[in-house]
């Protein structure tokens, strides 16, 4: 009869999953407002509602994820000190919504059992290793799109997710280009209508 200690047993459960967890982002919840005109495209300038987030690091990223995807519908950023058609005006929101527990990256099943000459008896059971507890934030992108000329917002966008700080593939660069990506999908999107893109 073999015998299997507990370290053996873990060991190869760490080795086998890698140690990867399941938290993932939740779906983004996309509301966009318009004139109902036809947008026609132009230049555009990114900046941020407020001169205080300017020199941001995670305002760079959700300003780099608006240019991209207002370049997708055919957008193109103003050069630098030219007059352009439109201003997009972004601003950003990050808020905890508490804690949860973490699912731990691996879950061990043990077997055993004692035999003698009149039968056997087996018994069997699991835990967990690792896991701990994650912040749930709520990220909230507003872009509003206005044109020059006479000053009118064109186009609003909303984009919020919720997702757990720490989570697989989790970065302010991911969730910026998630958002953005949600928000322009079928820009500029039928008018006051909530939808959630997964």
């Amino acid at each position: 009869m073999r015998l299997y200690t507990l370290s053996a047993l873990v060991a190869g459960a760490l080795l086998a999953s890698g140690c990867t967890t399941t938290m993932r982002a939740g779906p983004v919840d996309v509301t966009r407002y318009h004139l109902g005109n036809p947008l026609a495209p132009g230049t555009v300038k990114v900046e941020p509602v407020s001169d205080a987030t300017t020199l941001s690091l995670e305002f760079q990223s959700y300003a780099a994820a608006v240019r991209d995807g207002l370049a997708r519908q055919g957008f193109t950023p103003a050069a630098e000190g030219a007059p352009t058609d439109y201003v997009a005006a972004v601003t950003f929101v990050r808020t905890s919504r508490g804690y949860a527990r973490k699912p731990p990256p691996v879950t061990i099943g043990l077997g055993g059992g004692s035999y003698g000459s009149g039968g056997g008896v087996g018994v069997g059971g699991s835990f967990g290793i690792g896991g701990g507890r994650v912040e749930l934030v709520s990220t909230e992108l507003r872009v509003q799109l206005k044109r020059t000329t006479d000053q009118t917002v064109v186009w609003e966008g909303r984009a919020v997710t919720d997702e757990a700080i720490g989570a697989n593939g989790q970065s302010t660069q991911a969730t910026a280009a998630r958002l953005a990506e949600a928000m322009f999908k079928g820009f500029p999107g039928e008018s006051g209508i909530t939808i959630t893109v997964k």
